[in-house]
């Protein structure tokens, strides 16, 4: 059928076509996104100037990263730094971009660079570097779903070779049963390159899946997620086994620092870090004691491309901080579930590309799995930062005055 976007419109009005299906009826995604975007119009009676302001190619994009596209909604991007990071792979000063609606978030994290950098520099370490997928099986008896776990370690080095045919990056690592009654969680653990490795994993387990179903005829894989992977969910046991990049990253804050720069004392906000991080926290059942982590995880994830719905596990973790004898202040942070990539998903988008290229985290590396590790020392080192500054600004009473400041436009 040959026909233009408001030939297309009047289809979708009569309801002669799907929304779905415009992109194949009009052979072009960019042509789709417009028809439907006017189909919308018409139907809410409004006009989307903003919605319909882009630079995107949706023919690039369609299919890998939307499906049913009418525009973009766009956030403002921030910048905060110089930050000094002195890691394995981050080494140097960065400035980091921020997406992000709340006014002060990144004064805050601005502020946290300066204190850390005149200071010295953050320390960022990975500890642990492994993404998951844990289906589910279900076998007649216990005695079977004993006798499914003995299989999968007997077969192991099948059960690798069979994954790893899948993917060029990925190699699984190990895995862990879980039984519960007669059900069987089977948690693989792959290295994943620069990828954040979720559709990786996923392709690779769903062969394994196969050829467990194909050799043991009482396994039967209900799931290929079993929800102990665990994916976009906050947990314990990716709060205790990681998943993703398991990071930590500290810095010592120089007394005059605090002073001059954060308007408080390294007391304070060791008092406060207690009180509120963990007493308070723990008060609340947290899983993970900190103030504002995901605050930072969403503000990167949304300027480069990362899977949004992650914040969830990657914003778990945990605040320290001491004064040491000297009476400078000591501060780290742990992430145990930092999920993040450089190549696949949201990266590839022309904005988040540009944005990642910032901190000189654009694409793949050789060998693969360096950008990615790089990117995740500078993504905890500004957690870092962020978490420092809102500390200190609640030991000193100011962030009431912040947000007046800059979410209100209040000079005074």
């Amino acid at each position: 059928m040959d026909i233009d976007v408001e030939e297309a419109v009047k289809l979708l009005l009569n309801g002669e076509v799907k929304i779905h299906e415009l992109d194949d009826l009009l052979g072009d995604s960019n042509l789709a996104t417009e028809a439907r975007r006017k189909f919308i119009e018409k139907l809410v009676k409004a006009k989307f100037d903003n919605i319909s302001f882009y630079s995107l190619d949706f023919n690039k994009l369609v299919g890998r990263n939307i499906e049913n596209p009418i525009g973009v909604v766009q956030v403002p991007l921030g910048i905060a730094g110089p930050l000094k990071i002195h890691g394995e792979y981050a080494k140097g000063d960065f400035y980091i971009p921020l997406c992000t609606t709340e006014g002060a978030l990144v004064a805050s994290v601005n502020r946290g660079c300066r204190a850390i950098t005149l200071s010295g520099e953050a320390r960022p370490l990975i500890l642990r570097d492994y993404m998951t997928r844990a289906p589910l099986f279900k076998t007649p008896s216990i005695f079977h779903a004993r006798k499914l776990v003995d299989w999968v370690k007997a077969n192991f080095n099948r059960i690798v070779e069979t994954a790893e045919s899948t993917t060029r990056h990925g190699k699984l690592l190990d895995f862990s049963p879980y039984m519960v009654g007669n059900y069987v969680f089977l948690r693989f653990k792959f290295s994943t390159g620069d990828a954040m490795g979720m559709n990786m994993v996923t392709i690779a387990v769903d062969e394994v899946r196969k050829l467990i179903e194909r050799e043991v005829p009482y396994a039967n894989c209900l799931s290929l997620s079993g929800n102990l992977c665990v994916d976009k969910k906050p947990s314990a046991l990716n709060l205790i086994e990681g998943r993703g990049k398991t990071i930590v990253c500290e810095a010592i804050v120089k007394r005059r620092v605090v002073k001059d720069v954060l308007k408080t004392s390294p007391e304070k906000i060791v008092e406060l870090n207690w009180g509120k991080n963990y007493v308070g926290s723990a008060l609340a059942g947290s899983l993970g004691f900190n103030a504002h982590f995901a605050n930072i995880i969403a503000a990167i994830f949304l300027a480069t491309g990362q899977d949004l719905a992650q914040v969830v596990e990657s914003s778990m973790g945990f605040t320290v901080a001491e004064v040491l004898e000297n009476g400078d202040l000591y501060i780290s942070v742990t992430l145990p579930s930092l999920e993040v990539g450089t190549v696949g998903g949201g990266t590839r988008l022309p904005a988040q590309s540009e944005a990642l290229s910032i901190i000189g985290c654009k694409g793949g590396s050789t060998p693969p799995g360096l950008k990615v590790k790089k990117f995740a020392e500078v993504v905890a080192s500004t957690v870092l930062a962020g978490e420092l500054s809102l500390l200190a600004a609640l030991a000193s009473h100011r962030l009431a005055n912040a947000h007046k400041r800059f979410g209100r436009g209040i000079k005074s």
